[in-house]
Formats: structure tokens, C-alpha cells, sequence
């Protein structure tokens, strides 16, 4: 059967384009996911607070993990990436961050992204959103994904922001409305007490369409090719290998999966695959180049009153919390806990904030474990606006051989002289009297650490990814872009990249509010339909009044 569309990868902007592709009964859609479904039944991938086994089990995560990095004692960093209908917004820390208005402007600096500026992507962001403190402006009120503001309501959120402000830094009452730059709370994608993944939001409420065609648990295993025209894909469910056609194909497997794709199918540095006796269909050396990532570290103190989240790591409590959040859609189960956090700039030479903080009423790791100590609270830092680049590459013609990837974190020297400020900054904001009856010592990096020498070590050591691969397939016009601005694939035909891999620059956040803001507006860009006008508003900047 030949289909007008193939989308390869349910993920967050594979489930954008299911939706908007499928509208039209006369388009036929395929989606082929290699994961499984997001069962319904599994509370792990829909309970909020449950994120840590889904980061660390492999039950619906690719489980990445880097090639050994040079600058921090080759260790092999961890890079999870949703395997699951929903892709990597049913595994993340559901944080929904657009970026800094300046990103966008800094996308359509370079040539041939006009229609990448903050005015022509608002109004996508917009699209996707219904934020149920209500809508304005700048924030969407009609949109299929579903956005709770939290309450904050541990006391340790109250210390926090009067800390920050005593520290001399602003708070802002919507890190992703007007003003970015300062502290508050963050949008999450939670609805009703439970994640609200892309799948739930875009293709659940569709998935009887007869024009669309939706299947898991399809590994492709590379794009088929007539000349420079792709055709169709060759994909395997079980022990079962088909081939499948299509007018268009769309490429949505994220800032990893969607360049491994790409090169065993022919489309890369073309050295690089005759070496590995891949037929060269384009030769395109940027695809898997420019990779970037956001590195953070934990910043932990003691709590001096049994107030952070430590008792509930108690198994004996796990019932109740589960109870509570299964049958009274309440309690601590209900939420991702990561509810605020801010953006600043590190020193006077940066335009706009390029370090990231989530606060976190709890001192403990993404896969679960807490200090002995007992009850703290912790900062999640790092620098937003990397110069470093990493790249991913396969390894051989097997599209089942998972590719070699590798960051380069803390190979700059302005991403080391950062960190350093990141730190340091980090110890300002929560050492002040406004912390001072709850902050204990600090446990992580320790007060023994205070030269650069020694956070630059600790940062080689404890150092772990945000999860914020991007920019694999970034479009533009120079020598290493991959596709164009209409996120067409250079040099060939029919072939459309749309994730996380095709930012020029990885956005100043969390990823994945920009990912599903590139698929709303590739949608309309594939299909040929009118763009939504642009919206000229104002949002800070460096020296305006807030």
C-alpha cells in the first residue's frame, strides 16, 4: 500500500505531524514507532513523580550513552531517549520551557531563516499550548497540550524566592511570557495528575482516523531511495521485514536516531560512508555534526528542618502515595517536583541569560538515590548557550548498531569559565539569610571546592547531561546545514527532517516545548498551508525595566 506520508517516530514532534497530517481524510498517513505503545495500564510512565525509573530502565528508553568523553576522565555519559509512542515526552522531567526570544532571533540571523525569528514562532508556540492558568499574549489558550502551573507549596519554594531576590536577581511570573530572565515557577506537562506525553495530547484523540495508520513497536531500518528521491522506507516488526512507499517521507527520530538514519541510508559525509560500504545517495558532511547538549551538575545542601521530600523515599510511604495519586489525583505522586527555577546571566558580557537553574525541594540523583544525610534540597545548574559541539556517527552499515556519540562537554574555554560562574552563583543564591534557617552545610560539590581547578574537577566527575540533544541535522544554508528552512533534506527529494536535530542552535532550556513548536509549524509548511501571521510583541531584554 503507497501512503502520502510516512513519519518515522511517534515521538513529540511525530505526534505533532500524526495529527496535522492525518486532518485532511484524503491524506493517508503512516507512522512507524519503534517502541512500544504508552500503555495505559503502566502508572510508571504516566505517574509524575515515577521519572526516575523511566530515565534509568529500558523498558522505554533507547539508553544511550556517550563515547568516552575526553575532558571528564572518559567517563561514558548517559543519554536517555524515549523508545515508546510519545518518544522523549513520555520519559522527560515534563519542565516546559520555550527558550529566551533571543534564541529564535539568533536562528533567523543566520541566512535564509527570516521565518525563524521570535514573531514568526510565537504564534506557533502558542498553537500547542492551553495553559490552564489561563491564556494571554504570549501564551496559548487552545492548544492540544495541556499546561498546569504548580502551587509550590513546600516551604522550601517560599525560602527559595525570597532567596534568590535577596541574592539581587528578579522574579518573573512566566519564565516563557514577556520576560524569561529571573525566577519562578515552571509549566508543567501535567494534566488531571498524570504526564501528559505528545501521544496523549495529539494522536490518542485522533487514532481512529481510517486515513492514518499508527505502528509500534517498527524499527526502519533505513529510507529507500530512486535516484535522489526517496520512495519509501524498509522497516522490521518482529522477525519481519517490509517495505512501504509514499509520496513524503518525514524523518522525526530526534537529534540521535534521526542523522543514524540518515547516514545508513546514504545521506552524510560521504567518506565517511564509502569507508563503511554505504552507497552515497547525498553527501551532506553536517549530518550528525554540530551536536549540542546542556551538562548540569547537582548543587546539594542539608535541610535543617525535616521539610524536603526526603521522608517520602520511605518504602513503607510508597502505598499511600500511589493511593493518593491513583484514586485522589493529589500528593507528592502528582507532580515532577522540578516546579521552579530560573534563568540568569552569568556575567555583564552576555546579552541575554546563559545559566539555568530547577530547584528541587529534595537532594537526590536522577536514578533515585539521596544522600545518607537525610532531609536537603539541591540547585540544577548548567550554562545554556554552549560553544561546545559533539557529533554522532555511525559505526557501520547495521541500522541496528547503535551509533558512537559524543559530546565534548567542558572542551571550551568559555564553557569551563561558565561553569565556574555557574557554581559560584549557585552558593549566592541560596546562601543568604532568607535560606538560613532551613539551608544545612552543603554536600555537594562541599566547601572544599572553590578554586576553578577543583569545580572544574568536580564538574568532570559529577557532571551528568540535561537530556537536550540537538542540532544533528540543523537547517540553514552554509556547508554544514542538512536541511533548508523549510526543513527539506539538501539534495534530495522528498525527505523532511522534524526534531529536536534540525535547531541551529540548541535553545536556552528545556527542549522540548521548541521541538513541538518546529513540528506545529512544519506541519503547515509540509501541507502548503497559509503560516500563521507573525506576532510582533516585546519581550525583555538585557537593561529594559522589568
Amino acid at each position: 500500500m503507497a501512503y502520502d506520508f510516512i513519519i518515522i517516530g511517534g515521538g513529540s514532534a511525530g505526534s505533532v505531524l500524526t495529527n496535522r497530517l492525518s486532518e485532511d481524510p484524503s491524506n493517508r498517513v503512516l507512522v512507524l514507532e519503534a517502541g512500544r505503545p504508552d500503555y495505559k495500564w503502566d502508572f510508571r510512565i504516566h505517574m509524575p513523580a515515577a521519572l526516575a525509573y523511566l530515565l534509568t530502565g529500558t523498558n522505554y528508553n533507547w539508553g544511550y550513552t556517550s563515547d568516552p568523553e575526553p575532558f571528564m576522565y572518559d567517563r561514558r555519559i548517559a543519554q536517555p531517549r524515549g523508545k515508546v509512542l510519545g518518544g522523549s515526552s513520555a520519559i522527560n522531567g515534563m519542565i516546559w520551557i520555550r527558550g529566551n526570544p533571543l534564541d529564535y532571533e539568533k536562528w533567523a540571523a543566520d541566512e535564509g531563516l527570516e521565518n525563524w525569528d521570535y514573531a514568526h514562532c510565537l504564534p506557533y508556540f502558542k498553537k500547542v499550548e492551553t495553559r490552564l492558568s489561563g491564556g494571554n499574549d504570549y501564551r496559548g489558550d487552545k492548544g492540544n497540550l495541556k499546561l498546569t502551573t504548580p502551587a509550590c507549596e513546600n516551604p522550601l519554594f517560599d525560602a527559595f524566592f525570597d532567596s534568590v531576590q535577596e541574592a539581587g536577581y528578579p522574579l518573573t511570573d512566566d519564565v516563557n511570557g514577556y520576560q524569561q530572565e529571573g525566577f519562578g515557577k515552571f509549566d508543567q506537562t501535567i494534566y488531571n495528575s498524570r504526564r501528559l506525553n505528545a501521544a496523549r495530547a495529539y494522536i490518542h484523540p485522533i487514532k481512529h482516523r481510517r486515513n492514518l495508520n499508527v505502528v509500534t513497536q517498527a524499527m526502519v531500518l533505513r529510507i529507500l531511495f530512486e535516484g535522489n528521491k526517496a520512495v519509501g522506507v524498509e522497516y522490521k516488526r518482529g522477525k519481519k521485514v517490509e517495505q512501504v512507499f509514499a509520496k513524503e517521507i518525514i524523518c522525526c527520530g530526534g537529534a540521535i536516531n534521526s542523522p543514524q538514519l540518515l547516514q545508513v541510508s546514504g545521506i552524510g559525509d560521504a567518506a565517511h560512508l564509502n569507508s563503511l560500504d554505504i552507497d552515497v545517495v547525498q553527501d551532506l558532511p553536517g549530518v550528525g555534526e554540530n551536536l549540542q547538549d546542556h551538562l548540569e551538575v547537582y548543587v546539594q545542601w542539608a535541610c535543617k528542618k525535616p521539610v524536603s521530600l526526603y521522608s517520602a523515599l520511605s518504602p513503607w510511604r510508597a502505598p499511600k502515595i500511589g493511593f493518593d495519586w491513583l484514586f485522589r489525583k493529589k500528593g507528592i505522586g502528582a507532580t515532577n517536583h522540578f516546579e521552579a527555577g530560573g534563568f540568569i546571566r552569568s556575567n555583564e558580557t552576555v546579552e541575554y541569560p546563559n545559566l539555568q537553574f530547577h530547584f528541587l525541594p529534595l537532594a537526590i540523583r536522577y536514578d533515585g538515590t539521596a544522600p545518607s544525610e537525610g532531609h536537603g534540597f539541591q540547585l540544577h545548574v548548567g550554562p545554556m548557550g554552549t560553544d561546545v559541539r559533539g557529533r554522532v556517527k555511525i559505526k557501520s552499515a547495521d541500522p541496528l548498531e547503535y551509533p558512537s556519540i559524543l559530546f565534548n562537554y567542558l572542551s571550551t574555554p568559555n564553557e569551563r569559565k561558565e561553569w565556574c560562574e555557574a557554581v559560584r552563583l549557585s552558593r549566592k543564591i541560596i546562601e543568604t539569610e532568607a535560606m538560613s534557617e532551613l539551608m544545612g552545610k552543603e554536600l555537594s560539590p562541599g566547601l572544599e571546592v572553590q578554586t576553578d581547578e577543583e569545580i572544574l574537577d568536580f564538574i568532570a566527575k559529577e557532571g551528568e547531561s540535561a537530556y537536550h540533544p540537538s542540532s544533528t541535522c540543523k537547517m540553514g544554508v552554509d556547508p554544514m546545514a542538512v536541511t533548508d528552512a523549510s526543513l527539506r533534506v539538501h539534495g534530495v527529494k522528498n525527505l523532511w527532517v522534524v526534531d529536536a536535530s534540525v535547531f541551529p542552535y540548541v535553545t536556552n532550556g528545556n527542549i522540548y516545548s521548541p521541538v513541538m513548536m518546529v513540528a506545529e509549524k512544519a506541519a503547515d509548511i509540509i501541507l502548503g498551508n497559509t503560516p500563521l501571521a507573525a506576532e510582533h510583541l516585546p519581550f525583555y531584554k538585557k537593561g529594559t525595566k522589568a
